[in-house]
């Protein structure tokens, strides 16, 4: 789960990590009078969306006045903001952040992850903060270590710090803020946190200028203070009523709406689908307990996308059981028509009984043997 930079703040703020002075507006208005009382003669309106990049799609303005605050609220609020992490489509800023200037001396990169290979956390650093970060990882990979850590009690952070350019009185400064920022992402049972610029400031600190922080969905049921932070309007509603029906649901940028049972079964359908010339429009795995309430769901999700042109279903039924999908099928179909073609493969469990389901309504759908063949089907009809 996603929270919006000024939510990250807070809490790291809770662990006693030092961040700029910020106030949250939905207005321009309120976004001046935010200004004034920050106080200073130096803000930055910040659009909060649940995506980075923001800075290069111009969601972070510097302003010297009152009235540069207030152009760049009304220019913010209510606008598109289009990145690489938004896709084509874009986000709509509802909120707006003021926030203190402050004179910076150096920008770093820091995140913190869980590392799944090394089964510890990993923090990844570089002396290139910024904007650029992404171009710094494509075209000078050297300049971003990663360091695992196992212990941050015993872990030696020095060498972090001497990575970053950091010395003398710094790296103590630096130690502190890397253990106070270990505990909360703990304690908050994150999956990763980013903060980036990292910024060193003229007088001597350094403070986390930016911070995207993702919580562990399976730990949600112990952070209820996290999900109190939950932003349901910066979230996909397709995703979110799929997963009012326990769909593992993901939109993508594609035209072929897949339906399968498992996540590996999922990705390699989405992968043959990407090898036979095309794109997916979707990641759904309808899960080993899924019922015909659920499967029904599926279908109406993809049947009323007007980017799907195909729906491929490939089941290999286990605990699955093939008549269950089949009579999802049928039940979709009462309130979302079948307008578009239908490439299933149904093998395993009552993979028979399914399959004269579908041929006893008189649906007109692809029948694929194998994936490959269905993939296949898939990618000319929508060609």
């Amino acid at each position: 789960m996603n929270i919006h930079e000024y939510q990250a703040k807070e809490i790291l703020k809770s662990f006693a990590v030092s961040v700029p002075h910020g106030l949250l507006a939905q207005s321009s208005d309120e976004a001046v009078q935010s200004a004034k009382a920050l106080g200073g003669s130096l803000w930055v309106v910040k659009a909060q969306i649940h995506a980075g990049g923001r800075g290069k799609a111009g969601g972070v303005r510097v302003c010297q006045s009152l009235a540069d605050v207030k152009s760049a609220a009304d220019a913010l609020l209510g606008s598109v903001l289009v990145s690489k992490q938004t896709g084509p489509e874009g986000k709509k800023v509802h909120k707006i952040y003021i926030e203190e200037g402050l004179d910076i001396a150096q920008e770093f990169y820091l995140a913190l992850l869980v590392d799944r290979e090394l089964e510890c956390l990993s923090f990844m650093a570089s002396p290139s903060g910024g904007m650029d970060i992404e171009d710094v990882a494509a075209h000078q990979p050297e300049k971003i270590a990663t360091f695992p850590i196992q212990d941050i009690q015993t872990a030696n952070l020095s060498d972090m710090a001497a990575f970053l350019g950091l010395h003398d009185e710094l790296v103590g400064k630096f130690e502190s803020l890397v253990k106070k920022i270990y505990q909360m992402f703990v304690a908050q049972d994150a999956a990763m946190l980013e903060i980036n610029p990292l910024v060193l400031t003229c007088s001597g600190d350094l403070v986390p200028l930016d911070a995207k922080l993702i919580a562990d969905d399976n730990a949600l049921y112990r952070q209820e203070a996290m999900v109190a932070m939950r932003d349901l309007a910066e979230e996909d509603s397709r995703e979110l009523e799929a997963a009012q029906f326990g769909l593992n649901y993901i939109q993508l940028d594609g035209t072929i709406g897949c339906i399968v049972n498992g996540a590996g079964l999922a990705m390699a359908t989405m992968d043959m689908i990407h090898m036979k010339g095309s794109k997916p429009a979707n990641f759904l795995d309808v899960g080993g307990g899924v019922t015909v309430p659920a499967v029904t769901e599926a279908f109406k999700l993809l049947f009323s996308d007007q980017h799907v042109k195909a729906v491929l279903v490939n089941i290999f039924g286990g605990i699955v059981r093939c008549d269950i999908i089949a009579q999802g099928l049928l039940e979709a179909i009462k309130t979302h028509p079948m307008n578009i073609p239908v490439i299933m493969r149904l093998v395993g469990t009552n993979e028979e009984a399914g399959q004269n389901l579908v041929k006893d309504a008189g649906l007109k759908v692809y029948w694929a043997k194998d994936l490959d063949e269905a993939a296949s089907i898939a990618v000319k009809v929508t060609s």
